[in-house]
Protein backbone atom coordinates (compact mmCIF):
# COMPACT_ATOMS: atom_id res chain seq x y z
CA UNK A 1 0.00 0.00 0.00
CA UNK A 2 2.89 2.32 0.82
CA UNK A 3 4.47 1.72 -2.58
CA UNK A 4 1.21 2.60 -4.30
CA UNK A 5 0.92 5.88 -2.38
CA UNK A 6 4.55 6.76 -3.11
CA UNK A 7 4.07 6.09 -6.82
CA UNK A 8 0.86 8.14 -6.91
CA UNK A 9 2.59 10.97 -5.02
CA UNK A 10 5.47 11.01 -7.54
CA UNK A 11 3.09 11.07 -10.52
CA UNK A 12 0.94 13.83 -9.03
CA UNK A 13 4.02 15.90 -8.21
CA UNK A 14 5.33 15.44 -11.75
CA UNK A 15 1.95 16.48 -13.16
CA UNK A 16 1.82 19.62 -11.04
CA UNK A 17 5.34 20.68 -12.08
CA UNK A 18 4.60 20.19 -15.81
CA UNK A 19 4.03 23.59 -17.48
CA UNK A 20 4.10 22.73 -21.20
CA UNK A 21 0.37 23.33 -21.62
CA UNK A 22 0.69 26.88 -20.28
CA UNK A 23 2.66 27.93 -23.35
CA UNK A 24 -0.13 26.80 -25.67
CA UNK A 25 -2.68 28.83 -23.72
CA UNK A 26 -0.44 31.90 -23.81
CA UNK A 27 0.02 31.65 -27.57
CA UNK A 28 -3.73 31.22 -28.08
CA UNK A 29 -4.44 34.35 -26.03
CA UNK A 30 -1.86 36.36 -27.98
CA UNK A 31 -3.36 35.22 -31.30
CA UNK A 32 -6.87 36.10 -30.10
CA UNK A 33 -5.85 39.61 -29.01
CA UNK A 34 -3.95 40.30 -32.23
CA UNK A 35 -6.91 39.04 -34.29
CA UNK A 36 -9.32 41.34 -32.48
CA UNK A 37 -6.99 44.30 -32.97
CA UNK A 38 -6.66 43.55 -36.69
CA UNK A 39 -10.43 43.29 -37.17
CA UNK A 40 -11.02 46.58 -35.35
CA UNK A 41 -8.22 48.33 -37.29
CA UNK A 42 -9.39 47.06 -40.67
CA UNK A 43 -12.96 47.99 -39.87
CA UNK A 44 -11.82 51.53 -39.09
CA UNK A 45 -9.88 51.74 -42.34
CA UNK A 46 -12.79 50.65 -44.51
CA UNK A 47 -15.29 52.96 -42.82
CA UNK A 48 -18.05 50.36 -43.16
CA UNK A 49 -20.09 48.49 -40.61
CA UNK A 50 -18.78 45.16 -39.43
CA UNK A 51 -21.29 43.14 -41.48
CA UNK A 52 -20.35 45.10 -44.63
CA UNK A 53 -16.68 44.44 -43.90
CA UNK A 54 -17.29 40.70 -43.51
CA UNK A 55 -19.32 40.65 -46.72
CA UNK A 56 -16.44 42.34 -48.60
CA UNK A 57 -13.93 39.84 -47.24
CA UNK A 58 -16.22 36.94 -48.19
CA UNK A 59 -16.59 38.32 -51.72
CA UNK A 60 -12.83 38.61 -52.11
CA UNK A 61 -12.20 35.11 -50.76
CA UNK A 62 -14.80 33.45 -52.97
CA UNK A 63 -13.34 34.90 -56.17
CA UNK A 64 -15.56 37.96 -56.55
CA UNK A 65 -14.37 41.41 -57.51
CA UNK A 66 -12.39 43.05 -54.72
CA UNK A 67 -12.62 46.81 -54.48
Amino acid sequence: MNALLNTANRHIGSFLRDDEGAQVVEYALIIAVVSIILVVALRGLTGASFSDFIARVETCLTGGACA
